[in-house]
């Protein structure tokens, strides 16, 4: 039985003009052709640096639209699967092949082989700075927009995903939807990771993280990180 195609439900907020802009404002422009050229020009210096360079597996992060909303695209990985992600939320992605060209070219194959979506390449806006997954492994996320949902034909592979679904931008750059969780080593304070919550799935872990970059990078000054490695949980900090 393949996987049914989940959509986030809109928490939409009020926009009186004044003050900063509800979720809902901040995203509403966030695909739009001029935020594209600024992201894409953003992400000139880290494409160049990293889209050759040796790493690990990459991921494909896919923006697309559902009924005109700015909208991130996820996927349960199969709980079939051998290793640790298995069941975890996660953006198409794998390990990198030898036969594979760069990055890009490790971000789109997988896609295809996971979503039977073939991407072109000029959809591919640019490659974010490698993340390490803290088990001596580089992932590398690839940003690209895929369209409006309505419009692709998802034909998922179940051997390699359970589900898909979507979750709007204003979903994601809601507070009440955002938690983190504080790790401790040795009983000391180490580092903060993000959470998204009160979707079909919690998203944690890397996506996560590759979540909050690409909020970070289409909404700049809306979205707080909660990515923090040095020093102490920052003051008024309350775990989800």
């Amino acid at each position: 039985m393949l996987p049914t195609l989940r959509l986030a439900s809109r928490q939409p907020g009020p926009w009186g003009g004044n003050g900063p802009p509800t979720p809902e404002e901040a995203a509403r422009h966030s695909l739009s052709s001029a935020n594209e050229l600024r992201c894409r020009q953003l992400l000139e210096a880290t494409t160049a640096r990293y889209r050759h360079r040796e790493a690990t597996a990459a991921v494909l992060v896919p923006l697309c639209l559902v009924h005109g909303d700015p909208s991130l695209l996820y996927t349960l990985r199969s709980s079939r699967l051998v290793g640790r992600h298995k069941g975890d939320v996660s953006f198409p992605g794998g390990k990198c092949d030898p036969q594979d060209q760069d990055i890009v070219d490790t971000a789109l194959r997988e896609t295809r082989e996971e979503l039977g979506l073939s991407i072109q390449e000029e959809n591919v806006w640019g490659v974010m700075k490698p993340v390490d997954d803290g088990k001596n492994s580089i992932v590398v996320p690839v940003i690209a927009q895929v369209g409006p949902l309505e419009s692709l034909d998802l034909t998922p592979n179940p051997q390699e995903v359970d589900d898909i679904f979507t979750m709007p931008l204003a979903h994601l750059l809601h507070p009440r939807n955002q938690g983190y969780t504080h790790f401790c080593r040795q009983g000391r304070y180490s580092y903060t990771l993000p959470i998204f919550l009160h979707g079909p799935y919690r998203v944690w872990g890397l996506t996560a993280i590759f979540t909050e970059l690409v909020l970070e990078m289409l909404v700049p000054g809306t979205y707080r990180r909660r990515v923090h490695f040095a020093g102490q949980p920052r003051k008024g900090e309350t775990r989800a």
